[in-house]
């Protein structure tokens, strides 16, 4: 199979999986957040205010990593926000990760598919070793096909060469 094939069955398998409990913020149901009931119960969760939600995850801790030119190392604002990231992710067992590596539109599709890649793996490895167990956590790579900034000056490019991690509620296999 060539790669794009595989890009989009794994691109399917993901907006499907994505699917599969579309009223899971229908603010009329109530949760028990402690798996038991004798806890705290509450209503669906309460945005960027609610340390659980992941609105708070993407808006107070923050959901992306960026990168410098041509590397997938994390600089010290990366292993901050992903501290953060990790704590999180350990407090709310529930969620899962997927970490998507993206590109700046420099270079040629195949080393940005490269990279992103890279940079998707090295924050997993790093959120692994904070203890976040390596089935909660996967990677893809987007390479420079998603930018988020279109423009070619360095701000632009900055803001392209990231690693977002998206959470979603689900169960590890």
């Amino acid at each position: 199979m060539n790669l794009s094939i595989k890009a989009g069955l794994l691109i399917a398998g993901l907006s499907i999986s994505a699917c599969t409990n579309a009223d899971r913020f229908d603010t009329t149901d109530t949760v028990d957040l402690t798996g038991g009931g004798a806890g705290v119960t509450t209503g669906v969760l309460d945005g960027a205010d609610d340390p659980r939600s992941p609105a708070y995850f993407n808006q107070t801790i923050g959901d992306r990593v960026l990168f410098v030119v041509d590397s997938s190392s994390l600089t010290s604002a990366g292993m901050a926000t992903l501290d953060g990231q990790a704590q999180w992710l350990l407090t709310n067992s529930d969620y899962l990760a997927v970490i998507e590596g993206h590109a700046d539109e420099q270079g040629t599709r195949e080393y940005n598919l490269a990279l992103g890649a890279r940079r998707s793996n090295a924050v997993r490895e790093y959120l692994i070793s904070k203890g976040v167990p390596s089935s909660r956590i996967r990677t893809l790579s987007y390479g420079k096909e998603r930018p988020i900034a279109v423009c070619s000056q360095e701000s632009c490019y900055a803001q392209n060469r990231r690693a977002v991690t998206i959470i979603s509620i689900g169960q590890t296999s």
